[in-house]
């Protein structure tokens, strides 16, 4: 089915995709938004569970360096809508923010549904000059094609009253990364742009968690099948035992190490992080994550080093292992001169071998220096987001892809990645500011 002609199209109703209906309404331009789900912002709303952290608080500097081998591709888009345009923008909609102990930028409720509200009602109702936005929900983006002349595209939609054909003079395609494919974003659209001659880097899981390798508990269960009737093959590289106690336990006050080629540590950082049934997840995990993933594409594992008292020496570690344990096992002895215990001290029973645990120096070197062998990341349905996506050299400075005149991108199905922080919201944000202002820079030269 045919559907009138639209001037401006934005598919895709995340975070990027309204900003970029934004700008254009209250520029005064008729956009037609359209998303495959229900409701729009589903992955905003999920990421808001936790307290919705909308940036950071640290200085521009560091804060366009989080954007790794791309943040020069990033930082131009963060100086036309960086972090302190951002909580103007909140403020502007109602919204008050604050500055957690982390630096982090969070609203004052820590929801986000007041948030999305407010934003939806400035879409509906622009103010003076601007041009309500026109919702088009339940329309599944499956195929599209550039219009040969004069711009913009085809677009097929999957609805529930069957299929729908748009055409558009302009389109901000918005339809972010793979990662949590139930909320919307499932990565269809990759080969679609990459069979019109577009460079699409492949989607693979950023911000992930990782499963780990067979582990010195692990070997030693399988050797002995008799000792618990649940040892048996599993997902994973835990023991069974280790496993059923300490999944979903957090690890805290620990600190990552990821060391460089040259051995030296080319990440390293304090913080926290869970156990899984399968491996480990968490802040901690995710910032590392980036250099874990790309060490098991091009090695086949990775290791990273898990400091459980970093607040403690090597020297002072060492002295209390060396210590008299007075006829107490060696989880009291750790407990009592380190306080280590629980799932740290479950942890070094796990991964050493045996006869490390009675040897005072491997024991003390593994207390500050605890190898984690991963074997692989988690599916990429699970990460919290993805890199890969359209390269910046497939577009022009406006975001505007080159070989299709009139199609725009923005937001995670952009090629870029960033830690968790605030960081991956305010660049798509930003990335839908730059596109919508490329889109009104074309309709003023037509006009």
């Amino acid at each position: 089915m045919l559907i009138p002609p639209v001037s401006i199209a934005i598919i895709g109703a995340g975070p990027a995709g309204l900003m970029a209906a934004q700008v254009l309404s209250e520029a005064g331009l008729q956009v037609d938004l359209f998303d495959a789900m229900p409701s729009v912002g589903r992955k905003f709303l999920l990421a808001g569970r936790g307290g919705l952290n909308l940036t950071h608080s640290e200085p521009y500097e560091a804060f366009v360096s989080r954007y790794g081998a791309r943040q020069s591709n990033i930082a131009p888009l963060l100086q036309d809508f960086g972090a302190d345009a951002l909580r103007a923008w909140a403020t502007e909609l109602g919204v008050e923010t604050f500055i957690g102990t982390s630096g982090r930028v969070f609203p004052k409720e820590m929801k986000a549904a007041p948030l999305l509200r407010s934003w939806l009602q400035r879409l509906r109702h622009p103010g003076m000059g601007g041009v309500p936005v026109r919702f088009h929900m339940r329309h599944r983006l499956v195929d599209w094609a550039p219009v040969a002349e004069g711009g913009g595209g085809d677009f097929r939609f999957q609805t529930p009253a069957g299929e729908v054909c748009v055409q558009a003079n302009v389109a901000v395609l918005a339809l972010g990364g793979a990662s949590w494919p139930r909320l919307g974003s499932d990565g269809a659209w990759a080969p679609w742009l990459a069979k019109h001659g577009i460079d699409v880097a492949p989607l693979i899981p950023a911000n992930c968690g990782f499963d780990v390798a067979l582990t010195a508990a692990r070997r030693t269960e399988q050797t002995e099948p008799h000792a618990n009737e649940a040892a048996q093959p599993q997902e994973g590289g835990w023991s069974a035992y280790f496993r059923q106690r300490f999944a979903g336990q957090p690890l805290k006050s620990v600190a990552i190490t990821v060391q460089g080629d040259d051995d030296a540590p080319a990440f390293y950082r304090r913080g926290e992080f869970v156990v899984t049934t399968t491996g480990v997840e968490g802040s901690l995990v995710y910032a590392a994550s980036a250099l874990l993933r790309d060490e098991l594409a091009a090695r086949g594992s990775a290791t990273m080093l898990l400091d459980l008292l970093p607040a403690h020496t090597s020297t002072q570690v060492l002295s209390a292992v060396q210590a008299p344990r007075d006829g107490q096992s060696l989880a009291n002895h750790l407990r009592r001169r380190l306080r280590l215990d629980g799932v740290k001290t479950a942890l070094l029973h796990e991964l050493l071998p045996r006869e490390s645990l009675r040897d005072h120096d491997l024991l003390a070197r593994a207390i500050k220096a605890l190898p984690v062998i991963l074997a692989a990341p988690r599916p990429i349905e699970e990460a919290i987001s993805t890199a890969g996506g359209v390269r910046f050299e497939a577009l022009d400075e406006a975001l505007q892809i080159k070989r299709v005149p009139g199609v725009f991108c923005a937001g995670e199905m952009l090629d870029w990645e960033a830690p968790t922080g605030g960081y991956l919201l305010t660049a798509c944000m930003a990335s839908g500011v730059r596109a919508a202002r490329g889109v009104l820079a074309m309709e003023t030269k037509a006009a």
